[in-house]
This record gives C-alpha cells, sequence and structure tokens, in this order.
C-alpha cells in the first residue's frame, strides 16, 4: 500500500511539484522558535477569510441583490432557512473577528518591526489586503440593505464628489451607477463584493505568504535567524513550521473559536456596534438616522474625517492616514527591529499610539458632539505625528544591543 502510494505521489510530483511545495512552505520552512501570542493573529486572519468565503457562499443562496429583494431576503435568511440566522450571524460576526485579528496583525508588525528591510514587500502585500478587505467589507455593509447600508453608502461615496474640475461629481455617479444610491448601486456592489474582491483578496493573500517565506519569518528579538546554521543549513534558532507551529497554532485558534462562538450566540448585535439596530429597518432614502455611523473597524478614519470642519481637508486627511501607512518601512530609520531593543521614545510612541487608534475607532461610532470632536482631533495628531515624526525619533534615540541569537525559544 505504501509503494502504491509513493508511486502515485511520484507520478503526481513529475507534474505538478506537491511535496515540493509542501516541504518549501511547511515541513522544512524553517520559523523562528521563539514566537509569541502576537505570532497567531496570521493564521487567525486566515481562518476567519475561510469563514467569510464559506458563510458567504451559503447566504449566496437566498439572498436577492435589488432594491425590492435585499432586506426581504435578509429577512427570509434570519427567519425561515433553515439555520440560515446561523449562517448570518457568522458572516457578520466573522466580519468584526477578522478586522479585530488584522488590526492585531498590524500591531505584531509595528512591535517587532516586521515591515523592515528585507521585509518591505511583504508589507506592502499586507497593506493592500487590507485595502481589499476594507473595500469588502464596506460593500458587504451595504447589501442587507437597511437604513444604515443606505445612509452609509451615501455618505462614503459622497466623498468622491471633493474630487475637483467635476471630475468628483462624476466619479459618483458612475460608483453608484445612478444619480442616487439605488438598486443599480446595490447590484454591483454585490457582484464585486461576492467575486471580484474576493479574487484580489485571495491573490494577494497567497503574495503575502510567498513574500514572507522568501525572506522567512521576524521574531520578537528581529534577529535574523539564517545568519547561523548547522552542518546542514537548518537555522540553529529554527523549527520547522510543520509540526511545531502548525500544532502550536491549534491552541491559539481553539481560543480564539471559544470567545468567537460566546459573542456568536449570545452578543451577535454588539450592542450595535457589529449590527447596528438602524440596519433592522428597511432602506428609506427620504428619512435619514438620527445618527448616521460606520461599523466600528472603520471607525478611526471615519474620526479623521469628522475632525476636520471641512469636508475636502477631511477627505485628503482620511486618505492620508491609510496612505502613509504604505511608506512605513520607510520612515523607520531605527538600526534595530523590534521594540524590546528600541529606545523609550519609539516605546512610548507605540503605545500612546495604540490608544489613540482605540479611542479614535471608539469616536467613530458615536455622535459628533463637541466634546467628541476635540478628542477626534487630538487623536488625529497624535495618529499622524507617530508616523511623520519617525524618521527623527527613531534616528535620535539610543537603542539597546540586539543579541546574537533569539531569546525565550523553546
Amino acid at each position: 500500500m505504501s509503494k502504491q502510494q509513493n508511486t502515485l505521489m511520484g507520478w503526481i510530483d513529475d507534474r505538478l511539484p506537491v511535496t515540493q511545495t509542501y516541504e518549501k512552505h511547511m515541513s522544512k520552512y524553517y520559523a523562528p522558535k521563539n514566537f509569541n501570542f502576537w505570532y497567531f493573529f496570521g493564521v487567525l486572519s486566515m481562518l476567519m477569510l475561510v469563514n467569510q468565503i464559506l458563510s458567504g457562499i451559503w447566504l449566496t443562496m437566498n439572498y436577492v441583490p435589488s432594491a425590492e429583494g435585499a432586506f426581504a431576503s435578509v429577512e427570509y435568511i434570519m427567519r425561515d432557512v433553515q439555520w440560515g440566522w446561523l449562517i448570518r450571524y457568522m458572516h457578520s460576526t466573522g466580519a468584526t473577528f477578522f478586522f479585530i485579528a488584522i488590526y492585531l496583525h498590524m500591531m505584531r508588525a509595528l512591535l517587532y518591526g516586521s515591515y523592515q528591510k528585507p521585509r518591505e514587500l511583504i508589507w506592502i502585500f499586507g497593506m493592500f489586503l487590507y485595502l481589499a478587505l476594507m473595500a469588502e467589507a464596506f460593500m458587504g455593509y451595504v447589501l442587507p440593505w437597511g437604513q444604515m447600508s443606505y445612509w452609509g453608502a451615501q455618505v462614503i461615496i459622497s466623498l468622491f464628489g471633493v474630487i475637483p474640475f467635476g471630475l468628483g461629481e462624476a466619479l459618483t455617479e458612475w460608483i453608484r451607477g445612478d444619480f442616487l444610491i439605488s438598486g443599480a448601486t446595490l447590484n454591483r456592489f454585490f457582484a464585486l463584493h461576492v467575486v471580484a474582491v474576493p479574487l484580489v483578496i485571495v491573490m494577494l493573500v497567497v503574495l503575502h505568504l510567498l513574500a514572507l517565506h522568501e525572506v522567512g519569518s521576524n521574531n520578537p528579538d528581529g534577529v535574523d535567524i539564517k545568519k547561523l546554521v548547522d552542518d546542514e543549513g537548518k537555522p540553529l534558532d529554527g523549527v520547522p513550521f510543520h509540526p511545531y507551529y502548525t500544532v502550536h497554532d491549534m491552541v491559539g485558534i481553539v481560543v480564539f473559536l471559544f470567545v468567537f462562538c460566546v459573542v456568536l450566540f449570545f452578543f451577535p448585535e454588539g450592542n450595535g456596534f457589529m449590527l447596528e439596530y438602524a440596519n433592522f429597518e428597511p432602506a428609506n432614502g427620504l428619512k435619514t438616522p438620527e445618527h448616521i455611523a460606520p461599523v466600528w473597524y472603520f471607525g478611526a478614519f471615519y474620526s479623521i474625517l469628522r475632525a476636520f470642519p471641512d469636508k475636502a481637508a477631511g477627505v485628503i486627511a482620511m486618505g492620508g492616514a491609510i496612505a502613509i501607512l504604505f511608506v512605513l518601512p520607510w520612515l523607520d530609520r531605527s538600526p534595530v527591529r523590534s521594540w524590546r531593543y528600541k529606545g523609550w521614545i519609539s516605546k512610548i510612541s507605540i503605545v500612546v499610539f495604540a490608544i489613540a487608534f482605540v479611542i479614535l475607532t471608539w469616536l467613530g461610532t458615536q455622535p459628533a458632539t463637541g466634546p467628541n470632536t476635540l478628542m477626534a482631533r487630538i487623536g488625529t495628531v497624535i495618529y499622524f505625528a507617530f508616523f511623520l515624526l519617525m524618521p527623527v525619533y527613531t534616528r535620535i534615540e539610543k537603542t539597546k544591543p540586539v543579541p546574537e541569537r533569539v531569546t525565550g525559544g523553546h
């Protein structure tokens, strides 16, 4: 039996390098042996991507992408389709947990300098992936065709209107597919959400992983494990990704899924943060909700938008807040990667930035009152100062010596 399997595998490998690919990316891919808690979130992001794709496929079987039938079809899924409520909540709750995993994954990169040379391309692919996820989430948010879906789309799409020389109005009309938010908008968003953007996301995930495995994974010490190898060329401070980290990651996956299921079964609306109450009303272009706000994972950038009294300045700032992330590898001039060995300015800056980002995220879901706007402006200043001052404080601060080998490995 074993001989037959080997013969079959050999026949396949002669035509498709399955074994070679498996060895390169799993059993013979050496990862640093000191991965910690922060390194769970890459695989958890992929887990949530699979959840979104599978639950999304089942939802499309009963969803009607039209202005007349969309809201009713969602209600039909929730009330009449067998286990439809579970599939819908898996998708809506999955979006929240997907972005939680993504934000913590990005935070890990900030902490340990995983964007620095030679991993710039990994970061760039990751940022394009983040941009695609934001587009995917926004278009998916419109599909239930509730009040917040309709008016959220109205607010976000209208932002393109600030582009001068008449281009903005033309672009806004082109995105909507009509003079107003209508069934044409819903239909094209459905096509993009279900087919086009997921293909782009999967392609970017593959490129992200290929770039990662080409240069190797970073670690909490920021030490290059490829420099010290044994007689067989294996890194002294590395272990094969499989079985060591495939088994190790199962612990994180089980804990993550436990928390996911608790929220899924007991708090699927997240007190209005994951599914707003206004979205349980059908879209009505003649009735504006009292407070229009995006889902929490867009909150920080929406806060930056509202922090400026001028609409055009707010749109530029919001776009700049995302664009500046792309050039992060060239802003950090520190000779060390990990914050463990950076100076006190970098350490304080990362903590203050993280707190400011969380506050901005919360403010984006709240009404734009005077105190909230003031806090949003302070948070916006902190957000941009973190990046724009980075070339200065990372160059002048005193760093600690980096060890020759990784610390804390098992």
